[in-house]
């Protein structure tokens, strides 16, 4: 927290600011600066919870500039002296209206501007406050603070101590490879690569080579060699997502690797030693797939000698505010100018809400809500977390309502996408392989109308 009244003052062009010495009296330590580069460098060094813009003669270019050096410090409330003639430009009109708390013509009264930054700062000082207890507290790149996230947390710090292949289960779009991130960070190996791989996105036909890599000539091509990505881990950490998706071929190939720590490059029969550890990740239930011959036992137990369960964001709502805080300063580039945050009915509508795509869901629609809202703070109604008619009852089972909103989140979806179910995966954060299997599990066609 900021504890004394530390205020920056940038000259945006030379200005007589003789007055902003009179600020020191009212209690206000000023530090001025000239130019937006010498502002965004004292930004870097100190925090600051309120600015003084003193823009001298400024013109539409100097706006955009400056609009440009707002967006990336919104996170101050800031105050602005200008010139009557130059708020006659359009630029400098939408400037004041999208990015400061207040503003005063020249020549200013010092008395009444140093209230308007008191009261700028105070506001300042209740928003920090209120965002202190979610701000997200820097622990391997995981953000929450929920007894469940802090388990996880707990299991991740015994699983990187040993070497063991580890299983990363849990629903699409919970964190899994967070989770395995995490993992590597705390490992013995962190100053070596991380290279995840999605199962389920690479093509059949160049997974082999993507993989293991392959020798030049080895198929139509194939002009050089290439290192596949497990040999691009050696001496770190390959993440395997979506493991179940590999097919048969494919997992005896995996499984001679966690055998032997060796591959072959396609086309080629020698042998290469390759040291890296495996994290898979899976969201299917990977002994229902062994008993249904889809996924080979051998490499099961392979994988599943450190097993990990990542809770999906149901089970941990108490993350959500935090998590809603920790996107929005993530993509602060992207949002709207006016956009401060969330209204406190707006955290009580994510609290409530059950979050069927797990965090993924969470950040489409504060991305989305960052963009298209229009008022100062993010309602409800503005990360489609509107009332419905079909809400769950109370007398209904958890797992009940779970499904009936995933069943209704895949089909607005498919609607919204015109029945493209690639679009449609796209904005429930799935791949399309983990789509068309929600859909087979709720009965629902996408070539049928909602």
């Amino acid at each position: 927290m900021i504890e004394n009244r530390e205020l920056l003052c940038i000259r945006v062009k030379y200005s007589d600011c003789a007055w902003v010495e009179q600020l020191g009296a009212d209690g206000w330590n000023v530090r001025v600066v000239d130019g937006l580069i010498a502002a965004h460098r004292q930004l870097k060094e100190r925090p600051y919870l309120a600015g003084l813009l003193v823009p001298g003669r400024i013109d539409g270019e100097d706006c955009c500039e400056l609009d440009a050096f707002l967006r990336t410090h919104g996170g101050l409330e800031w105050v602005g002296a200008f010139e009557t003639d130059v708020l006659k430009i359009p630029a400098c009109s939408d400037l004041i209206v999208d990015h400061l708390f207040d503003h005063h013509t020249m020549p200013v009264d010092p008395a009444k501007l140093a209230a308007t930054i008191g009261h700028a700062h105070g506001h300042a000082v209740l928003r920090f406050a209120s965002r202190a207890d979610r701000a997200p507290a820097p622990d391997m790149g995981l953000v929450g603070r929920s007894a469940a996230t802090q388990g996880l947390l707990r299991q991740i710090r015994r699983v990187a101590k040993v070497d063991a292949p580890v299983l990363v289960c849990g629903e699409s779009g919970s964190g899994k490879e967070l989770a395995a991130q995490a993992i590597h960070r705390q490992s013995s190996r962190a100053s070596g690569p991380f290279v995840p791989v999605n199962c389920g996105a690479i093509q059949a036909t160049l997974i082999q080579s993507e993989l293991f890599g392959h020798e030049k000539g080895a198929f139509t091509g194939a002009s050089k060699e290439g290192r596949g990505l497990i040999e691009a881990a050696n001496g770190g950490t390959i993440f395997l997502d979506e493991i179940g998706d590999l097919s048969l071929e494919l997992q005896v190939n995996l499984l001679r690797f966690l055998q032997e720590k060796t591959i072959n490059r396609v086309g080629s029969t020698r042998s290469i030693a390759v040291d890296a550890r495996v994290v898979a990740a899976t969201h299917v239930d990977l002994e229902k797939a062994v008993a249904a011959g889809t996924f080979r036992e051998d490499l099961f137990y392979r994988l599943n000698v450190v097993p990990l369960r990542v809770p999906p964001l149901r089970e941990r709502l108490a993350d959500v505010e935090m998590l809603a805080e920790h996107f929005f300063h993530r993509f602060a580039a992207e949002k709207s100018p006016q956009i401060k945050g969330f209204s406190r009915r707006t955290m009580v509508a994510m609290n409530e809400h059950q979050w069927p795509g797990n965090v993924r869901e969470l950040i489409n629609r504060v991305r989305r809500a960052m963009v298209m809202a229009e008022g100062r703070l993010i309602s409800p109604e503005d990360l489609g977390l509107v009332e419905c008619d079909e809400q769950p009852r109370a007398w209904d089972g958890l797992e009940e309502a779970r499904t009936r909103a995933e069943h209704g989140a895949i089909s607005t979806s498919l609607q919204q996408a015109g029945r493209n179910v690639t679009v449609a995966a796209k904005q429930l954060g799935v791949s399309r392989m983990t789509l068309y299997r929600l859909m087979i599990k709720h009965g629902i066609d996408h070539k049928a109308s909602s």
